[in-house]
């Protein structure tokens, strides 16, 4: 009798546990036991969501059913709208559930499936976006795709309900017909993604034809080029500073100046917090979309220090500065990894049960009057263009009523003259003013983080860190790159020496591509250039052998995007068109041609040759569609310039030598460090040999320069060296 009352106890407490555990959403799929943010927040979906993955595929081939693929990710404004329009709505996902197979991607996670199918609906429909609807095969062949899809009828085009039932219907009356269309779109695909014809040899005629596309789209009264939407793409901008450095062509660096400066007074950066915006929705740089990406932060901090370095003018610094202080202090975990991206939408503070775009960012005018008081928030409100009824005009949706973007309206000196008060007063006010508002602020609902890491995202803010530690002379940034690469090498590499591409909540996974291997080389090479230790440049020499094992068309040349580890899609690509972020093609050439200078082996760069003759054909047709290679390109047509720095690398003549060098604009270089102590030497003489013999003159430090292969007498004067640097 005491057993029976004991087990009865024991099932009732179990009873009571598994009611308190039992989650209080309705629903739940097979997204929740991912890692993914943009997965789990379809995790509680009335939509019987799968990830990719075999089990998908099986269930869509075992029921004949058609799958329905949607590819997002979980900063997407747009994504965020269907998740709440569609596939929180149980109508709608009793349809999903009853004829297809769904499955969720996160394209950030999975470039590869996500460039597959872009391509396809790009194909299909001629546009291309986030969220992508595309529809399946069960052996994974695209036959229709679309972007955003509202639930209903509306604006002319068929809502998703609609789209549903008639795929459904014509899946189970006409499927050969949907299958005969899959497999052409696939062969159709097939032939355009993996065409890689090799043209004539490319030579120094692409550079000018490149800038004449760009001095053609320039927009002379904004900066930028075409018309709004405008994107921040650094790499058109890397591409015409290298131009003017190698033509002395002015207006080459009037539309990067012109463009950086109407950026960093525009609403796409963040005058308060630091940092920019994912793009602007208007030409005047004004409004953007609210999004903060990573890669976003890397390539603009950088254009900007390479712009000071060519003007000497502090404000490029002082923006480049605030973007990178931003990423410190919101995106780098405790481990040193950095997180991908800021969500567009947050709880607005004057509405807090509603969740908008940029409501974080923007102000009534009466909160700021209350803030900093009468006489203060005049000053402010008149430099930061700030209105009764707000200044953003652009308003389709009435998501802006009453709300003030802070962006620069008017200069110092105009404020100056306005309220009669010295530049210095005016500065302060402001500054005091804009440290008061950001403490308020930031007591608001931020926007949602996205905290995974990504190998290809953190290569190249490590690389900017690194860089920017010499060009401003900041130690502080060279910590913060090398705390993040010694984090992705201690989580992120395994002990065969793979990388793998993301990690999040203690876990790594999935295979990584190409870009996850030549974006963090190229930081362990800027890393190394910023340190001096030996350690980065083993790292990054041992990854580009496994780059060129996993990713080398041995026979065409150039690397796929995907390796052998990498899941078999429905064929291998190849890629080098520089988007909104730079193919993993661009930016492996100018690793292997940096490298094998470092390294002083000829069959890097010979190989560096062989991706650009394997991609001839194509860029020669639209160079402006390459610029990240071209700035590959430009590096290996030279001149570009081998420094040896030979001394103790704590002594005052060698730092002054490397400001020097990093005051300058110089882009096509590699720099080394030789030890004057041979005993500190032997681990970078053993990666460059070349430099054993390069000594310290009569005591003192001394560069070695060789330009294009041909050395010059070694110097330990600076004025001496500047002329070297100037051949």
């Amino acid at each position: 009798m005491q057993r029976y009352k004991f087990c009865l106890l024991v099932i009732m407490l179990a009873t009571q546990m598994t009611v308190m555990a039992k989650p209080k959403d309705k629903y739940t799929n097979y997204l929740i036991n991912e890692k993914s943010p943009y997965l789990l927040q379809h995790a509680h979906n009335p939509v019987d969501w799968y990830p990719w993955g075999k089990a998908a595929f099986k269930k869509a081939q075992d029921e004949n059913k058609p799958i329905f693929l949607s590819i997002g990710y979980s900063t997407c404004h747009w994504c965020h709208v269907m998740r709440e329009e569609s596939f929180s709505n149980p109508e709608i996902a009793q349809i999903m559930n009853k004829h297809f197979v769904s499955i969720k991607v996160d394209r950030e996670e999975r470039p590869d499936i996500d460039a597959l199918y872009m391509k396809a609906v790009t194909a299909m429909t001629g546009g291309g976006g986030w969220p992508l609807t595309v529809f399946l095969t069960p052996d994974k062949k695209p036959f229709y795709g679309g972007t955003y899809f509202p639930p209903q009828d509306r604006w002319g085009r068929p809502g998703l309900k609609t789209l549903l039932l008639t795929i459904a219907n014509t899946w189970n009356k006409n499927k050969n017909e949907l299958l005969s269309s899959a497999n052409n779109i696939t062969k159709s695909l097939k032939q355009s993604i993996t065409r890689n014809t090799a043209g004539s040899a490319l030579d120094e005629s692409l550079f000018k034809k490149a800038y004449l596309y760009f001095k053609n789209n320039y927009d002379s009264d904004y900066g930028g080029f075409f018309a709004a939407p405008k994107f921040p793409t650094a790499h058109n901008l890397y591409f015409l500073l290298r131009y003017y450095k190698r033509t002395k062509e002015p207006f080459a660096l009037e539309m990067v100046e012109k463009t950086l400066t109407a950026m960093a007074k525009g609403g796409i950066y963040d005058h308060l917090g630091g940092g920019f915006h994912r793009y602007s929705t208007d030409k005047q740089w004004f409004l953007p979309h609210f999004e903060k990406m990573l890669y976003n932060q890397a390539f603009i901090a950088r254009i900007f220090l390479e712009a000071y370095q060519i003007t000497n003018k502090k404000e490029y610094a002082r923006v480049a500065q605030g973007i990178l202080d931003f990423v410190l202090a919101d995106m780098q975990n405790t481990k040193g990894g950095f997180y991908t991206a800021f969500d567009a939408d947050s709880r607005d503070p004057y509405s807090p049960k509603e969740k908008k775009e940029g409501s974080f960012y923007l102000w009534e005018k009466q909160e700021i009057v209350k803030v900093l008081g009468k006489k203060d928030s005049q000053i402010f409100n008149y430099y930061f263009g700030v209105k009764d009824k707000g200044n953003i005009k652009q308003d389709r949706f009435g998501e802006f009523k009453n709300k003030n973007l802070l962006y620069p309206a008017h200069s110092w000196l105009e404020v100056s003259k306005q309220f009669n008060i010295g530049l210095d007063k005016v500065k302060k006010i402001i500054r005091s003013s804009k440290s008061k508002l950001k403490s308020i602020r930031s007591k608001r609902f931020k926007p949602q983080l996205d905290d995974k890491i990504l190998v290809d995202w953190n290569g190249l803010m490590i690389s900017t860190f690194s860089f920017a530690s010499r060009v401003l002379n900041e130690p502080r940034y060279a910590r913060a790159a090398e705390k993040c690469a010694r984090f992705i090498l201690h989580n992120l590499k395994s002990k065969q020496g793979k990388l793998l591409h993301r990690w999040r909540d203690n876990e790594a996974k999935i295979a990584g591509f190409l870009a996850d291997y030549a974006f963090f080389i190229h930081g362990l090479i800027d890393l190394y250039q910023a340190t001096f230790k030996p350690l980065y440049l083993q790292e990054a020499k041992n990854l580009n052998q496994k780059m060129l094992e996993l990713f080398w068309d041995e026979g065409k040349g150039g690397f796929f995007s995907s390796s052998k580890d990498n899941e078999q899609l429905l064929f291998r690509s190849k890629k080098i068109y520089d988007g909104a972020i730079p193919s993993g093609n661009s930016i492996a050439a100018l690793d292997l041609i940096r490298l094998g200078r470092l390294t002083m082996n000829r069959d890097l760069e010979d190989k560096a040759q062989r991706l650009f003759k394997a991609f001839s054909a194509q860029i020669q047709q639209s160079p402006y569609g390459y610029t990240q290679g071209l700035v590959a390109f430009d590096f290996i047509l030279g001149p570009s310039y081998e420094i040896v720095i030979s001394g103790d690398s704590k002594s005052t003549d060698t730092k002054k030598i490397i400001d020097y060098i990093y005051t300058n604009f110089i882009p096509n270089k590699i720099l080394v460090l030789r030890p004057k102590n041979l005993k500190k030497a032997k681990s970078i003489i053993a990666l460059s040999p070349f430099i054993k013999n390069q000594l310290p003159i009569g005591g003192k430090t001394a560069v070695y320069v060789c330009v294009n292969y041909i050395c010059k007498f070694p110097t330990t004067s600076i004025e001496k060296l500047g002329e070297l640097l100037e051949d």
